[in-house]
């Protein structure tokens, strides 16, 4: 191995795509991020134009070059990651007959209901409980039903991996990640469950899927010439598959042994554990055979709206925070984070719910929203951005007690993505669910995750294990305070008793509105 050789990693998040260039120990070399619009053109709804993502990516591949002034040629191998169950339609060229229908998109909550309502057996992956508006099944039915014209004439229905690794190679693929967690896919049960789709009244779809389903970090191809111009790569970088963002930070974590808790923060939260038989509990999603990895079985919770409320609140309600932050010289987060720690736990009678688009788990409920309970005249940014934390927190400890039903007892859960920001952010977490919290030295887990792929792809390493040994360090834990974590039960069983309070109210208001 020459000392410089190097491997690429693509990470596609929901605001923008960056890029992440690791020596073959994983020590970073260069991040660089370019982002790109969200378009919500009702409630419920959101899309993204691929022809911007792409202009975004090949903006941020060209900066993490010239930055690291790394020689093309020294790049081993590369792969990507992408938001998963954003969905696109084209014919053969694979140019998007319509904009990206977005992960966090659910408007297709009516047919995710009749998928349910099937009773088919492929509902254990969904824990025998509600369909997700945000899985491909659902988005692909929605199409159908209404966009028809647009369905027809699609030769081809895939996500934004597919899309991608498409671009990058000109191979039409599929992850198998990806069609594992929301496609129904199982590999030791005869790959697409077509009977499935016809009981839903997608009998068509299997044939615009890809037909290649292939493994992360499989070498899908070289990177095209065309791709390596506008990329300033070379071309034949090796390419290996890639898959959900979440997903792939998993190995960009190591946590793709049995016993480990991963926690991937960003716009959303998601929860995945590695079990080695086979489960299926209410309230979970899982168990996915070969998802991450061969003869393990994944299984996941997780919360759709996280790191989007943050921002959405400093951005909508946060001016005079905002012109504080630029006459001390600090960020806006600076002065929230500070503030807030300095208040007592509840937020002084401020309690939130987390659902601002919905709930993914326990309760797989596109049709409620978010809220605030508590409000005063008293009540200042801080509280409200404390309260919008701890109810954050409090979601994924109710996803850690599903898990905990089912027989997996986290001994800590290893973090990265935007929560690692914040030390109050991390404490809440560690307090409310009273685990340890785990922060690698690269909290680019996705990003990393990807470079790991394509060092495998690349032949650097045999397998996504051993390169996830050779390449990821933890820095530091967070421990939880036991005190703490009492003064929490009083509010996170406040926070579960809203759901049922409130569910049905909350579902008319939301049909009202989006009927």
């Amino acid at each position: 191995m020459r000392q410089l050789d190097c491997v690429l990693g693509i990470d596609m998040g929901t605001g923008g795509a960056r890029v992440g260039i690791f020596d073959l120990q994983g020590r970073p070399k260069v991040f660089c991020e370019e982002p790109y619009p969200l378009y919500t053109p009702a409630s419920g709804r959101a899309e993204q134009k691929p022809e911007e993502w792409w202009e975004a990516i090949c903006r941020a591949s060209r900066r993490a070059m010239a930055e690291s002034g790394i020689d093309p040629a020294c790049i081993r191998g590369m792969s990507v990651d992408t938001t998963c169950c954003t969905v696109l339609l084209s014919g053969e060229d694979m140019e998007p007959l319509r904009p990206a229908i977005l992960w966090m998109d659910v408007r297709a909550a009516q047919q995710a209901k009749r998928i349910f309502d099937s009773g088919h057996d492929a509902l254990k992956y969904n824990g025998y409980g509600m369909v997700s508006a945000e899985c491909l099944p659902a988005k692909a039915l929605w199409l159908k039903e209404n966009e028809p014209e647009v369905y027809r004439r699609a030769t081809r229905l895939y996500e934004c991996t597919d899309w991608l690794m498409y671009r990058l190679t000109g191979e039409y693929t599929a992850s198998m990640n990806c069609a594992s967690v929301r496609w129904y896919y199982n590999s030791q049960e005869g790959g697409y469950p077509v009977d499935f789709y016809e009981a839903v009244g997608l009998a068509d779809l299997v044939e615009k899927l890809p037909p290649r389903v292939v493994a992360m970090g499989e070498r899908v191809g070289g990177l095209t010439a065309g791709a390596a111009e506008a990329l300033g790569l070379r071309a034949g970088i090796p390419v290996g598959e890639g898959g959900a963002d979440a997903f792939v930070g998993v190995i960009g974590l190591n946590a793709v042994r049995p016993g480990k808790l991963t926690l991937i923060t960003g716009s959303s939260h998601l929860h995945v554990a590695q079990f080695r038989e086979e489960i299926h509990h209410k309230g979970m999603w899982g168990s996915y055979p070969d998802c991450i990895v061969k003869g393990l079985q994944m299984v996941e919770g997780g919360q759709t709206s996280t790191g989007s409320i943050v921002n959405w609140f400093k951005n909508q309600l946060c001016g005079t925070v905002r012109a504080r932050a630029d006459r001390e010289g600090c960020s806006v987060y600076d002065i929230l984070n500070r503030e807030a720690e300095r208040l007592p736990i509840g937020a002084e009678g401020l309690v939130a719910l987390d659902f601002f688009q919905g709930n993914r788990t326990p309760h797989v409920d596109a049709d409620v929203r978010g809220m605030f309970y508590g409000l005063s005249l008293g009540h200042t940014p801080a509280h409200l951005y404390r309260a919008i934390i701890e109810s954050i927190c409090y979601g994924t400890e109710a996803i850690l007690q599903v898990f905990r039903q089912s027989g997996f007892e986290p001994e800590g859960i290893v973090i990265s993505g935007g929560a690692v920001k914040s030390r109050f952010w991390l404490q809440t977490h560690a307090d409310v669910c009273n685990v340890p919290i785990l922060v690698p030295k690269v909290t680019e887990g996705p990003c990393l995750g990807s470079a790991i792929l394509g060092a495998v792809a690349g032949g650097v390493y045999p397998d996504i294990q051993t390169a996830a040994d050779a390449m990821t360090t933890v820095d530091y834990v967070v421990e939880p305070d036991a005190a703490r974590h009492e003064e929490y039960r009083f509010y996170f069983e406040r926070y579960q008793e809203i759901y049922a309070l409130a569910k049905e109210w909350m579902h008319a208001v939301t049909t009202h509105v989006t009927r």
